[in-house]
């Protein structure tokens, strides 16, 4: 959640900034019941000081034998006057509440406005793979190796989904293992939360209330609750109405869930097989921090995440988003983005972003700061490390052979039993 009073102090600058995520607002209405919030308060205060003073004058009258009954008049009548601005007061809180909270958070200065069109590659990592040969798209290529069944996952799930079979799955598993391992050499805990999460925990992570229909909602539950879309969901609630110390920070964290997006609209031709689905597997790094650490923080798990695709010798580029095209929640995003030979293009396997105290802020998760001795919100950051579903068809498309086997990545070997190429069905 913003800053209210970045809205008050400076409202163009506020809206300056959403319009670079192509969100254009007006603060007038707002400000307005900001305005008339405070006076009602300031009225409410001064009632409330009135009825004390009366109160104070009972026991003195009532000593010196004088009648109080007016004072009691007035005091009920002064308290019907709180009880009816309390009311009007409560009421513009809401307004004012649920306005804010579904105002996106503030780009860092340095994004590009606008869209995709405006993103920024930053890094290349190798170079495009070369074929002597007709290379296969990985749907043939997993079909033809028995590492994925598509119809079957259609016959007993629908179209997004897919089963992992054999082969398919231990690549799965090894590359998950493959990623705990170096997460826990770095010092990260892991976490393997529910996949069953209430309302507020969209909310704080700011999901909610404006992508409330992008989840999974569970019926016949009170209250309601909603399947995971990514484990930064429940990361991010982890600490929420906690105080945490300062020598604590940062706390990092990984988790492991499956992720279950419901997202609107036809899936493209393009993105056949596992390129997009309801349900994939994925890794998730986690940093609560300190502000003056946040941009340490991003370069850290931007860098973790480069290193594991590196790790599988990958080719891939890291982009720097613009300010439309990162999340409601996020001030800034890089992503991770393998390249699949047969599209031509390149497709995020991690995202790492930074909601400085947007997330925070919405979940009042904050930290002791040792040298005020004051509580400030902490700063939030979350990156894929990492996510599979496009990794696999970046595997079998960039490490295949002219005999249509594919060749396992090095650091999946020992995650393989010592496996290192996977063989077409009818060659094994």
């Amino acid at each position: 959640m913003i800053d209210i009073n970045l809205i008050k102090n400076n409202p163009q600058k506020v809206k300056e900034a959403l319009k670079k995520k192509n969100w254009d607002t007006d603060f007038s209405e707002l400000l307005q019941q900001i305005k008339m919030k405070n006076k009602l308060q300031q009225d409410n205060d001064l009632l409330k000081e009135e009825r004390n003073k009366l109160s104070s004058q009972v026991p003195i009258i009532k000593k010196s034998g004088g009648d109080v009954e007016s004072i009691f008049a007035k005091v009920k009548s002064i308290n019907k006057n709180i009880e009816i601005l309390d009311k009007e007061i409560s009421e513009l809180d809401d307004k004012i509440f649920q306005f804010v909270s579904a105002l996106p958070n503030l780009p860092d200065d340095d994004l590009l406005p606008g869209g995709k069109e405006n993103n920024q590659a930053i890094r290349t990592f190798g170079n495009k793979p070369f074929f002597d040969f007709k290379p296969k798209n990985h749907v043939e290529l997993c079909e033809s190796l028995g590492l994925i069944d598509y119809e079957r996952a259609a016959k007993i799930s629908g179209k997004g989904t897919w089963i992992y079979t054999n082969e398919g799955a231990r690549l799965e598993w090894a590359l998950l293992n493959y990623f705990i391992s170096e997460h826990l050499k770095d010092g990260y805990t892991f976490i393997l939360p529910p996949h069953i999460l209430n309302y507020e925990s969209g909310f704080v992570a700011g999901q909610f209330p404006k992508f409330k229909e992008d989840v999974f909602w569970l019926e016949n539950t009170q209250p309601q609750k909603f399947i995971l879309p990514t484990a930064e969901t429940a990361l991010v609630n982890f600490h929420r109405n906690e105080i945490l110390s300062q020598d604590d920070l940062p706390k990092k964290y990984f988790a492991y869930t499956p992720c279950y997006r419901c997202e609107a609209g036809s899936y493209r031709t393009e993105e056949r097989g596992m390129i997009r689905g309801y349900q994939f597997n994925k890794i998730e790094m986690f940093q609560y921090t300190t502000p003056e650490n946040s941009d340490l923080a991003f370069e850290e798990l931007v860098t973790k995440a480069e290193k594991l695709v590196e790790g599988l010798g990958l080719h891939f580029q890291t982009s720097k988003l613009a300010a439309g095209d990162c999340s409601h929640s996020m001030a800034r995003t890089y992503d991770i983005e393998v390249w699949i030979p047969s599209m031509g293009i390149y497709k995020e396997v991690s995202s790492a972003s930074n909601a400085r105290d947007y997330q925070a802020r919405r979940g009042n998760i904050r930290f002791k700061d040792k040298t005020t001795n004051k509580t400030r919100f902490c700063h939030i950051l979350n990156a894929s490390g990492l996510a599979t579903a496009r990794l696999i068809p970046a595997i079998v498309e960039q490490f295949q052979n002219k005999d249509g086997s594919v060749n396992i990545p090095k650091v999946l070997v020992p995650f393989m039993g010592g496996q290192t190429i996977i063989k077409p069905k009818s060659k094994q």
